[in-house]
This record gives structure tokens, sequence and C-alpha cells, in this order.
């Protein structure tokens, strides 16, 4: 089965390059960018072999899972664009709802799919998909966008700080190249949604719908420091707000997300 694009994301105009191995998808996206591609274009592979997600992580996708990286050139500052992540996350999980139906409709089962700040989407509890947007400036006020999206489609890691499943695994028997479809399909309509930043207070909104543990006990490992209390809500910036046992509202930019028991917390 081929690799191809929704019908929705064909009808806006976005464009496919499609590889049967290829070492990143992101790493190809900014290299197009920096020679003239000014997109919109999706770089989709079934086999990536020295991927990469946030903090330099490795995210290698065996044949069989989805490793796409959409690129497109906006006239944004950084600040803004870093908001297409939540949107991102999205999009994987309105992806990742449809292709499950049709995969019950088949026979198969049911998963609880959930939002998990900054950049992961879970199914039932365990990390399922990871997001890494990067951005390069290619001219004046030309900023190329690259989001980066890999799913477990046939296989999951063992070695991660955080639990890890694949579709298969949970009994989710789908193809990557229909999940591709899907989500090519359900990013046009949330970057829509998102219209260069001005929608993300919508994109906050559903985001948070979406969610999962809000109001409970989070461990923030935010470089050196650790910082533990109540997962409260984003801000209209995307930061993470979490209340400390002293009443404090800590906004959090970038960091790793450990849930946490209210016991252990020291949260009030």
């Amino acid at each position: 089965m081929a690799l191809r694009l929704g019908s929705k994301a064909e009808a806006a105009g976005y464009r496919l390059a499609a590889f049967d191995s290829i070492g990143s998808t992101n790493t190809e996206a900014l290299a197009r960018a920096r020679a003239g591609e000014a997109g919109p274009i999706w770089f989709v592979t079934t086999e990536q072999t020295s991927g990469r997600g946030r903090r330099q992580r490795a995210w290698i996708a065996p044949r069989g899972n989805l490793a796409a990286s959409v690129l497109e050139v906006m006239h944004l500052p950084p600040s803004v664009a870093a908001t297409l992540s939540f949107a991102a996350g999205l999009a994987l999980e309105r992806a990742l709802q449809q292709v499950s139906l049709e995969a019950r409709a088949r026979g198969g089962v049911a998963a609880d799919f959930a939002l998990k700040w900054p950049n992961d989407v879970l199914a039932d509890g365990k990390k399922l998909t990871g997001i890494l947007l990067e951005a390069e400036n290619v001219g004046a006020d030309r900023l190329a966008v690259v989001v980066g999206m890999g799913t477990n489609v046939v296989a999951a890691p063992d070695d991660t700080p955080y639990p890890a499943a694949s579709l298969h695994s949970l009994g989710i028997h789908v193809s990557a190249e229909d999940l591709f479809a899907a989500l090519s399909d359900a990013w046009t309509e949330i970057r829509g949604i998102w219209d260069e930043g001005r929608g993300f207070g919508e994109i906050r909104k559903q985001w948070l719908a979406r969610a999962t543990r809000i109001g409970e006990p989070v461990s923030i490992q935010s470089g050196s420091a650790t910082i533990d209390g109540i997962f409260e809500t984003i801000d209209d910036t995307g930061c993470l707000i979490v209340r400390t046992a002293d009443g404090r509202r800590v906004p959090i930019s970038a960091g790793d997300v450990y849930f946490r028991s209210a016991a252990s917390s020291g949260a009030a």
C-alpha cells in the first residue's frame, strides 16, 4: 500500500514526498527548506533510521511505523509558530480516533486516547506518538517551520522514560498508510483553525478538553530543576501552569512531565 495524502490535504494544496526508508523526515524537510522549498509539503516514511525527538533523544521508526513531517514557510515570530505543536497533537489525536473507529468496525478494540503536555498522544496511558517542532529563518522575514510527528503503529520501544505502546499492541490493527491519510486531512482542518496563531485560543480549548490528568499532581523536570505541584491548565502561550504547595502558579515552557500521587507531590 502506498503512502498518500487525504482528499482534504490534496484540495488544500499540500504535496507529498514519500520515502521507502530515510534517516529523518525532519532533517530532510529542513534541508529542502534551506534549498528554497516553501511548502506546504509532507515528508513521510514507514521506516526512519536516525530520527530524533525532543532533547535530541532518538526516535527510530522500524518498518511499519509512521514518521511524518510537514514543512510550511511562514511570516511569523518563532514564539507564535511554536504553538503549532498543540495543533499537531490535536491532529494526531483526531486521526487516531478515526482509524481506531474504523478498525473497531472491523472487529478491533477501542483505546482511550489523550494528550500529554507538551507534545505526546497517549493510548491507554502509554506513549503512542511524539511531536518535534523545529524552525529556521530562511529569509529576512520567512520562518521555515517543520512539525515532525511519529507514531508507533506496529512496534514501540522498550527503553523509554515513560511507558510506550503501539497501535498493534493495543489490538488496533491499522496501517501507517491509512493513518497518514487521516493525519494529513486532520492537520489541514486543525491548521485552518490555528490560522497563523490567531486561532490558538480555540486550539487551546480543544487541547485542554483532550488533555490527561488536569487537576492532578505532576512532577516537572525542567533543566536541572524539579517542580512539583498540581497541573492546572496551559496558558495562552502554551506554557503549563503548575500550582505548587505554597500556592504559587508557576509557568513551565519546557520540561518532562511525570504524574505522581497526591502524597508524593506535596501539593495542597
